[in-house]
């Protein structure tokens, strides 16, 4: 059944894939392209050679862009589907698809929401490049507070909901989860590179556009998952259920 599940999310991943990939084509790509022009008109400015490129720019907007966005959305799809086939029937009474959905939606804050308003992505020529290492780790420092936050949040509502309430048990583990990334957000340092002259315009439309991606494509895979594995269960449920019903009327 897992392995079924779990197919069947990365199938999901690889469409949803797709969707995430015409939106960055046509939404992120432009703001990559000034991020660049503007990179190698500074280079130009200060007398640098132009590095040489190991990778043709139509392979990285093309080929290169679809390749990672499809894998990215395969294994976002089976860790979907492996979250799912665990808390299916125990965090809440939700149907297939609202529990694929709410893990989608809960996946998306925690992943990339929350991380990227502290530690939002940069296009090219923007951050310096001695810097980056720093960067990095403070991103996935913020990325493991976040996830292990909701974690913990999750098991807080589900020890409280007996005794408050459902509602009352969720809303608590959200203003915890809150409090607790409003800490981190306030603890861990700020990063701001920005270079001078650098369109502050393509700077928002670049991490709009990189938001967009992730959401489509948590969005996609939520839903479309969720339908799936509804299918999967009932065809599941009316194929245990069937030699029951044939015993029966044999019997009558």
């Amino acid at each position: 059944m897992v392995g079924s599940l779990l197919l069947r999310g990365m199938l999901v991943g690889l469409v949803a894939g797709l969707l995430a990939f015409g939106f960055a084509r046509v939404f992120g790509e432009p703001q990559v392209e000034y991020a660049i022009a503007f990179e190698e008109h500074q280079a130009q400015a200060a007398g640098e050679a132009p590095e040489a490129e190991l990778v043709s720019r139509s392979t990285q907007a093309g080929v290169g862009l679809l390749a990672g966005i499809m894998l990215y959305g395969a294994a976002i799809g089976g860790l979907l589907a492996l979250t799912f086939a665990y808390v299916q029937g125990r965090i809440s009474s939700l149907g297939p698809r609202g529990t694929a959905a709410l893990i989608a939606l809960a996946g998306f804050v925690a992943v990339i929401l929350v991380p990227q308003l502290k530690y939002p992505a940069n296009p090219p020529a923007v951050g310096n490049p001695d810097t980056i290492q720093a960067r990095t780790e403070l991103f996935f420092i913020m990325l493991v507070l976040s996830v292990a936050t909701a974690s913990a949040a999750v098991g807080l509502a589900k020890r409280l909901t007996t005794k408050h309430g459902i509602w009352n048990a969720w809303i608590a583990a959200g203003i915890a989860y809150v409090v607790v990334m409003g800490i981190a957000f306030y603890a861990l340092p700020p990063i701001n590179e920005l270079p001078e002259q650098f369109s502050a315009a393509v700077l928002w439309n670049f991490r709009a556009a990189t938001l967009g991606i992730h959401a489509i494509l948590w969005t996609a895979i939520g839903l479309l998952f969720g339908a799936v594995a509804e299918r999967k269960l009932v065809d599941q449920r009316d194929g245990r259920a069937g030699p029951t019903h044939s015993a029966a009327r044999t019997v009558r």
